[in-house]
Order: C-alpha cells, then structure tokens, then sequence
C-alpha cells in the first residue's frame, strides 16, 4: 500500500492531481476542492489509499489521515464505493459527516449526489457507533483562486459530482455574494457553499 505521496504537483485536474515523485508522474484522484486548491509546482504531501481492481490500479489522495479514513470506512457501507465515497467528502467534511450522523440528519446526507434517503438511513445506521463524535477539527483545501476563476472553478467542481451545468449556474448565483466578501475567493469554503444550496429531492 501507497501510504502518502510526496513530490511537486505536475498537473491539476477538476477531481485529480498529478505528483512528479522524480522519475515519475503518479496520479491521485481527490475531491475538487482539493485539486484546486493546488497549483503546477506546488510542494504537495497527500495521504493516499489505493483501490486495487482487476481492471484498474487507482490512488486517491487527501488532505490527511482522517478524510482517508472516513473514506474507507463509508466504503464498509453497501452500495458505496470509491466514486460515491469521494462525493461524500467533496460535500461534507468528515467533522460535518459526524454531525449529521448523530443527529440522524438526513436532509444534510442527501445532498451529496447519488445519497438518497436510503442511502442516508444506511448510514446513519451503519456509522453511528463507528465514525465516532465530531472532532473539532477538520480538513481544509487551502489555496485561494483569484475572482476572475472562482465560477469556471467551482463549476467543474459541481459538473464533476454530477450536477448538471443549469444546476451548478443556479449555485453560482447563489455563493456570489459569499465570493465578493472574500478579498481573494477560497474555492473550498465556496465550493462547499454550493453544494449546500443544492437539494435535490
């Protein structure tokens, strides 16, 4: 197992980074709030795990030690693998998951896409007596994005969960007057934002 990667950041995708760690290029999937947090020839350590399929190697990278565990310990849920796990952190912080855990709030866990109400009442099932309390912690991407990218960024990073393009326009509208306040927007706190004022039904 690959337990961290360490090396300077080659390339940024909306939900990947590519780590030059010498004589190669390793690419780790992640939230979009993380990817875009980084920029090319950033000094970069991520905390990784790698899912290992017949078809596919794959590396995902976080923040720190405690989105990976929350990552592979929703993955112990069925029906959730890598794919619908990350969603869950692109949308809530693991201290946010342990909130709306223990408060059985599932109008919180049902706006990650692709986490209905069972999928909520799954959850909040399985993971009561495992995730454990709120930590008073929490990952934060970090970086910030100049006001003339914030909307392209946040976007992507919307598309990319798998809202759709009207939906993630009607997201924009909504976090604008966060983004002005900030003298330099931080697509993490507004990404964040945007998905929370989205609910599907």
């Amino acid at each position: 197992m690959i337990a961290f990667l360490r090396g300077a950041v080659n390339h940024v995708g909306v939900d990947h980074v590519v780590v030059d760690i010498g004589p190669m290029g390793v690419t780790a999937s992640c939230t979009p709030a993380t990817a875009l947090s980084l920029r090319v020839g950033d000094h970069v350590e991520l905390v990784t795990t790698m899912i290992v399929r017949e078809d596919s190697w794959t590396l995902f990278g976080f923040l720190d030690s405690d989105e990976r565990a929350v990552f592979e310990l929703v993955q112990t849920i069925s029906g959730i693998g890598p794919r619908l796990a990350l969603a869950i952190l692109a949308t809530l912080a693991p201290d946010e998951l342990r909130a709306a855990v223990a408060r059985d709030d599932f109008a919180t866990l049902t706006k990650v896409p692709g986490v209905g109400r069972k999928g909520a009442g799954r959850l909040v099932l399985e993971l009561k007596d495992r995730i454990g309390p709120p930590t008073g912690g929490g990952a934060t991407a970090g970086g910030m994005l100049t006001p003339a990218t914030w909307q392209g960024a946040v976007t992507a990073g919307l598309v990319s969960l798998g809202w759709s393009a009207r939906e993630a326009d009607a997201a924009i509208v909504a976090v604008t007057p966060l983004a002005v306040e900030m003298a330099d927007p931080d697509i993490a706190k507004l990404l964040k934002a945007a998905l929370q004022s989205l609910d599907r039904s």
